[in-house]
């Protein structure tokens, strides 16, 4: 898999650039990468089109927009961009506005960017790293910000991620909606406290699932417009809560986009997804939760509480 620095050319990369509307920031990310050769100029049509499409989903955590569309021929090879905007522009998404950074993906294949967008995701979700790409002076300087996390995995030593009600849980029952472990030979479920989960969790260990308690699928499903972006951001999030949780054995977590959610959503337990893909869903069958920050353990955390009631 190709490293977040290795996708990123010295020469796609621009700072304080004009721009009037997110069309035209959207066209001076995607410019660069066709400056460089990664991309024909009808992918940045491609990568405009699916905003207009699916609203502004790519504007996953706030300030920052990652804009990209689907694989086509026009693709030479996977490469990203980078573009800091003069002065911040509404893209129209309720929490996230105004974008002051955007980024463009152009992925030749599903796989060979997912190690990069991993790495992109601690890079804004470490302060530190957000600042360094906010102050950047050079195109060397951003090159070095977004390579500071290349290596473990993005977040895994961060403790301003960690949920402020525990990192772990007991491990997930044969229902969700309750949190009485099916088979409690799996794993020690936690008695609560500041070692596992919270303490009033433990409170119904002994009593039977309820009535509206429905088999787990052991699958959780991230939704993007394309399922190449974005919701590698929000699967990438969600496994370091279950990560923490050391609920990582029991339960997977796939990207996807909207065409194959549809088909795929009566095999999973839950579909996270933004606002605006939540919209184009409508009711597929299972809990579809929003989420605003695709960067924020803390709220893809309080997400899953409320579904596996724990």
């Amino acid at each position: 898999m190709s490293e977040l620095h290795d996708l990123v050319d010295p020469s796609a990369v621009r700072l304080d650039v004009a721009a009037a509307d997110w069309r035209e920031a959207i066209r001076a990310s995607g410019d660069l990468l066709v400056d460089t050769g990664a991309i024909g100029a009808s992918y940045v049509e491609a990568m405009i089109r699916t905003v207009e499409e699916h609203g502004p989903y790519i504007v996953i955590t706030p300030g920052f927009a990652l804009a990209h569309s689907r694989p086509d021929d026009s693709v030479a090879r996977t490469a990203m961009s980078f573009v800091r905007l003069a002065e911040p522009i509404a893209f129209g998404h309720e929490s996230n506005d105004p974008v002051h950074l955007v980024m463009a993906l152009a992925a030749a294949d599903s796989a060979a960017h997912q190690a990069a967008l991993a790495a992109l995701a601690g890079v804004l979700a470490d302060p530190d790293g957000r600042h360094a790409l906010e102050t950047a002076s050079s195109p060397q300087e951003v090159l070095a910000a977004l390579g500071a996390q290349d290596g473990p995995r993005p977040g895994t030593d961060s403790t301003a991620q960690a949920p402020a009600t525990g990192s772990e849980a007991p491990p997930p029952s044969g229902t969700y909606g309750a949190s009485q472990p099916a088979d409690s030979t799996q794993a020690p479920a936690p008695t609560g406290g500041t070692d596992g989960a919270p303490a009033d969790s433990a409170a119904g260990m002994d009593t039977a699932a309820s009535a509206d308690t429905v088999p787990s699928r052991q699958l959780i499903l991230t939704v993007c417009g394309n399922g190449l972006g974005t919701s590698l951001f929000l699967k990438n999030t969600a496994e370091q809560v279950l990560d923490r949780w050391g609920w990582s054995p029991y339960l997977s977590v796939e990207a996807t986009d909207t065409i194959s959610a549809k088909g795929r959503a009566k095999d999973a337990d839950v579909i996270l997804t933004s606002g605006a893909i939540a919209q184009t869903l409508g009711d597929v069958g299972v809990p579809v939760e929003v989420i605003e920050n695709f960067t924020s353990q803390p709220e893809i955390d309080a997400a899953l509480r409320r579904l596996y009631a724990i």
